[in-house]
């Protein structure tokens, strides 16, 4: 093997190292709280760089850029017409940050489908999830704790993007089904599983106290679609105990307030989120096609809502989208979000191999439970998810021919990756590559 295969494989692990850096670091925040790193911007650094090296990689191989099929036109469709609406929107500015974010986030999803090209990195993604927001439920925890900046005098939350309650809810709700299933898997090594219990402990607990019930709705939506998808009852009596805990151990405050859903008409948090979507709805019957431009929702609020109050958000992603790109963008969203999830729903049926795909499609259901009532288009984890969603898909779709005996079972890459294969013992004999006919 020359010199300049060898450099490929090199830049191929650093960039995979660089993409697990910045998925730790969407929740560990260390910009925001370790003196010194905010001006490096940590997440932004680590990103660009694992994108970097992956485009070196692929020219070093020449090889072309794999853009997930059908599925990651549509999501680049999609971010197109973001940046077209500066054409007509009500605030360009504001269109004009929310297409940059966007277009980061696609990158990253593009930098996620052509770097996790085996069954031991879709492992190694989901674990840095998991592990990095072990730290993100400690802030909120030891927040809560200490009485620091609570929302409304009760509702904890943390540092960053998770300074809002319902945000930082719905972001650790993501990794509960991960770290689950990695928990109650027998090959997963006792110390893993150990640290996967503790996250998603931990997890649970900071949704707790955040008091958020969009959060709250997506856990339980997320907990029932994994034991519909799991059918064992051993898996069903984790659950159940784990909401017997949450019923024993979690304040009379939080069902109290869980409760007040019924009852929403009394609720100042819960009628706010009618009238935004009040006002996403009388944004689309004048706007219907189009809508009036990315991320200009609270500027909306000026012209179809009542002027004594004002909305920051419309606190749901496909009222969002309607109202800033019209049905054509809300026709293009709901096209990617099912080209993710129908074939993830497929995979799942894998009584063996599926293990992982029944949990990240808990994850996913669960987290689109949670947008309808604090949805944010251009939010890091959406798009994460749904990128760890389409690797699943791929590995899979990658694995159907039939393998030779003795085989990994999945098709192998080309160039080979001479990782250590041992890193996660018994719970990775099943990784392989996807070979360069199938990108």
């Amino acid at each position: 093997m020359g010199m300049g295969s060898k450099a490929v494989q090199s830049q191929d692990r650093w960039a995979f190292g660089f993409l697990l850096a910045f998925l730790a670091a969407i929740y560990i925040s260390p910009g925001e709280w370790i003196p010194g790193l905010e001006r490096w911007r940590p997440a932004l650094l680590t990103s660009a760089a694992a994108t970097g090296l992956m485009l070196l990689g692929r020219m070093g191989r020449r090889e072309p850029l794999w853009v997930d099929g059908q599925r990651g036109v549509l999501l680049i469709t999609f971010c197109g017409l973001v940046f077209a609406s500066l054409g007509w929107s009500l605030y360009p500015d504001a269109t004009r940050f929310a297409a940059v974010e966007l277009l980061k986030w696609v990158l990253v999803y593009l930098t996620l489908v052509n770097l996790v090209t085996s069954e031991r990195r879709l492992h190694w993604v989901c674990l840095a999830l998991v592990v990095g927001s072990i730290v993100t439920s400690h802030g909120v925890i030891a927040w809560h704790n200490a009485g620091v900046d609570m929302v409304e005098g009760y509702r904890a939350r943390w540092i960053g993007v998770y300074a809002d309650p319902n945000r930082m809810a719905m972001s650790v709700g993501i990794i509960v089904p991960l770290a689950v299933a990695f928990f109650v898997r027998k090959q997963s090594p006792w110390l893993l599983r150990l640290a996967c219990g503790v996250a998603a402990a931990m997890a649970i607990t900071a949704m707790v106290f955040s008091y958020s019930r969009g959060g709250f709705l997506g856990l339980v939506t997320a907990a029932a679609t994994w034991v519909l998808l799991e059918r064992r009852l051993a898996r069903t009596l984790v659950v159940v105990a784990v909401a017997g805990a949450m019923l024993v151990l979690s304040p009379e405050s939080f069902w109290t307030r869980t409760r007040s859903v019924s009852t929403y008409e009394a609720d100042a948090s819960a009628m706010s989120r009618v009238q935004a979507w009040t006002v996403a709805s009388r944004v689309s019957l004048e706007h219907p096609l189009l809508g009036v431009g990315a991320g200009t929702f609270p500027y909306a609020w000026r012209l179809y809502g009542p002027q004594e109050s004002r909305a920051y958000a419309a606190h749901n992603i496909f009222l969002q989208v309607i109202s800033d790109l019209g049905f054509v963008g809300l026709g293009l969203f709901l096209a990617f979000i099912g080209s993710a999830l129908g074939p993830l729903w497929t995979l799942a049926r894998d009584r063996e191999r599926g293990w992982l795909a029944r949990a990240i499609a808990a994850a996913v259901v669960g987290h689109l439970v949670s947008c309808l009532f604090a949805g944010f288009l251009v939010a890091v984890h959406f798009y994460v998810l749904f990128g760890i969603a389409a690797c699943a898909e791929r590995l899979a779709r990658a694995s159907q021919p039939a393998p030779a005996e003795g085989s990994s079972g999945l098709t192998p890459v080309t160039p080979p990756s001479r990782e250590d294969p041992s890193v996660w013992g018994a719970a990775n004999t099943a990784s392989g590559h996807i070979s360069g006919q199938q990108r």
